[in-house]
């Protein structure tokens, strides 16, 4: 009997696109459950968009739109860009629906009838001229810590410090920009603590966390659980809590619950009863995650779900962040890198490859670096995997009527070698370890290309053996077979192009066998991937560039000067410019690359030639120097020289070495012109 199987990721926010480091989580969760379906399981993939809270609230005021207008327009992107990248969800829902206000409501009930539902009194920011409590994100002020000025009332953007809106200097409302007033309003504490006892319980007994995820969760436990806020004040894009006056559910009580409601909206479509998946014993849940919302996955979800008697997560599956070269994704560097940009230049294949080829069910992070994308991608992938089936395939199709024959005596080794692979490759399957499953996928695939190698199918057919080279050919379409049903979950539309060219019905895992009929007939063979070029990588990069702002300034300059070149250097526009970076350049003995910020006309990336006189860049910063800001940029190896700073070398009295002295601006404020 097949297992019943509810599989669920993070729900996306509806108020931005896709991106891929989203997608390492809803890949991820995909292809494990192309795997489960392939094995004849019973299991369907749940998601939706996370439609409520303060920020969409702000961005429709912003556009003049009603927050359901940014709901839809994100969600039609979002569905597009998911179906795009093959990930198949059962249902992509909303939690802006009537199924999550009715669960909402229904779990709070259970909620307040188990005595888990607290009242105490809150101080919060207070609008006088909008009459309005102002949620975290409508009070805009200074960073208490870093003192960056314009920072929402929750986090700040420059430093990433979090703090109450309590603590922001300077507050300002942000829709009319009066300073708001503390006042106190009555709101709704869920009492986790009440339920600390269950909650350890459940945390301990079997294998419903990762291990170092199971750390995380017991100090947290042991430290104390606190009360948790589910009410905000209107005005609040969410739903209303029934019997209250003008209050809301905080999206974080309803988002989760979009995982019940969805699957109620799947099991209406389908003719199947929400409470087997919920309420009655015998299906299995599971979580996929980002560690970011550890948090409320572990601890504030099972505790809703105790309080409202429902089935508890089998497992809540926890992955680390996306890094690109081993930083965070950046807009300014183009590492931030849309889900639609990616697809305007590359197959979604490679990133489904690429993730798997990383994901090994661990608590770490995964990290993208370029180079090793495409070095993988085309080393494996096109020249392994996909070359097996190209050479095999194309060469009976061209030269021996496009029959197969018998599989050779010389060939039972491998092909015993890749069915006997199918256990380990299940097993790694069932604990999520994709690279174990990329890496034995390879390891068959390179000896397949082996086979092919020695046993020369073109050799014996130009010897006048054709049934030779058919039955050669023959043994490395069988491997070709079994390697896209290994490959499947992964590569769903490769798996669909390889069944197409063989002729087959599509693949379930119990075909994993050499047992194509000898005058089996293929058909025309078609290119399965295509090799990607480092300058499709670059091309994305580019288009994700974003200029990064230059920061705010009280005070003005002149306007800049015309460009000019190096012929007409007496019309030089001289401005001081602070150095904010200054770093040797791999390569280049004598090249130090600086930033440097000209105020109000932004920052400047100069290659300047002192590297042979500074012994340490990092010196440099914080000075000012003289930069000609109106010379043309010049394109070096390098990178493009966007200026020049003023120095100059002189050889003291006896000395026959020429000493740098940079030209140190006077008393000035970045960006001011020295005349």
């Amino acid at each position: 009997m097949s297992r019943r199987i509810l599989v669920t990721c993070g729900l996306p926010y509806a108020n931005a696109g896709i991106h891929i480091g989203h997608l390492v989580e809803y890949l991820y969760a995909d292809i494990w459950v192309r795997y489960l379906r392939l094995r004849g399981e019973d299991a369907i993939y749940i998601c939706a968009d996370d439609t409520h809270g303060t920020p969409i609230q702000v961005r429709a005021m912003k556009e003049g739109v009603a927050p359901e207008e940014i709901v839809r327009r994100f969600h039609a992107e979002h569905t597009r860009d998911f179906a795009d990248f093959g990930v198949q969800f059962d249902m992509y829902y909303s939690t802006h629906s009537e199924e999550n206000r009715r669960w909402s409501e229904r779990i709070f009930q259970a909620a307040k009838d188990k005595g888990v539902i607290a009242r105490r009194s809150v101080e919060q920011m207070y609008c006088p001229k909008d009459q309005m409590f102002l949620p975290d994100r409508f009070v805009r002020g200074v960073c208490p810590k870093c003192g960056a000025k314009d920072q929402y009332g929750d986090v700040c953007e420059v430093c990433s410090s979090t703090y109450p809106a309590t603590e922001l200097k300077d507050p300002g409302c942000a829709i009319c920009g009066t300073p708001p007033i503390r006042k106190s309003s009555e709101h709704l504490f869920f009492e986790l603590g009440k339920l600390t006892d269950r909650l350890r319980e459940w945390t301990n007994s079997g294998d419903h966390l990762q291990s170092e995820v199971k750390n995380y969760v017991n100090h947290w436990i042991e430290g104390g659980l606190r009360d948790w806020d589910i009410s905000r004040d209107g005005p609040y894009f969410g739903f209303p809590i029934p019997g209250e006056q003008n209050k809301f559910f905080y999206v974080w009580l309803d988002a989760p619950i979009g995982y019940i409601a969805s699957t109620e909206a799947w099991c209406k479509a389908h003719g199947r009863d929400v409470a087997d998946y919920w309420e009655r014993p015998g299906t299995e849940i599971y979580h996929v995650i980002g560690k970011d919302i550890l948090y409320f996955h572990t601890l504030f979800w099972p505790a809703m779900l105790m309080a409202a008697d429902l089935n508890l997560p089998t497992q809540v599956i926890v992955h680390g962040f996306l890094r690109v070269g081993g930083e965070k994704m950046s807009k300014s560097r183009g590492t931030f890198i849309n889900a639609r940009t990616y697809l305007d230049h590359l197959d979604p294949q490679f990133l489904r490859y690429y993730y798997a080829a990383k994901l090994s069910g661990k608590l770490e992070d995964l990290d993208f670096v370029f180079e090793d994308f495409v070095n993988r991608v085309n080393a494996e992938l096109v020249n392994k995997i996909a070359n097996l089936a190209s050479r095999s395939i194309s060469f009976v199709h061209k030269k021996l009527g496009g029959k197969l024959g018998r599989n050779p005596d010389d060939a039972r080794t491998l092909l015993a070698d890749v069915e006997k692979e199918e256990a380990a490759i299940a097993d790694a399957y069932a604990r999520r370890n994709l690279a174990e499953v990329v890496e034995r996928i390879c390891r068959l695939a390179e000896a397949g290309n082996l086979y092919l190698q020695h046993a020369a199918p073109w050799e014996a057919l130009g010897k006048g053996d054709p049934e030779r080279a058919r039955d050669i050919c023959t043994a490395a379409i069988n491997a070709t077979k079994i390697l896209t049903v290994y490959l499947k979950p992964i590569l769903p539309q490769y798996a669909a192009d390889v069944e197409a060219v063989l002729n087959l019905a599509p693949l379930t895992w119990a075909d994993a066998k050499a047992d194509l009929a000898p005058g089996h007939a293929i058909g025309e063979f078609k290119h399965l991937v295509q090799r990607v070029e480092r300058a499709q990588v670059d091309a994305i990069v580019e288009a994700s560039k974003v200029a990064a702002p230059a920061p705010p300034q009280d005070y003005t300059v002149d306007p800049l000067a015309a460009e000019i070149n190096l012929d007409a250097f007496a019309r030089l526009d001289l401005r001081v410019a602070e150095v904010v970076a200054a770093t040797a350049v791999e390569g280049a003995k004598k090249i130090v690359q600086l930033t440097l910020d000209l105020g109000p006309l932004g920052r400047r990336t100069v290659y300047a030639g002192i590297a042979e006189h500074v012994s340490d860049p990092h010196t440099l910063v914080g000075k000012k120097m003289i930069c000609v800001a109106n010379l043309a940029p010049r394109k070096m190896k390098f990178g493009v020289s966007e200026g020049m700073i003023l120095a100059s070398l002189s050889a003291s009295r006896g000395d026959q070495r020429q000493h740098l002295a940079l030209l140190e601006a006077p008393e000035g404020k970045p960006g001011e012109r020295i005349h």
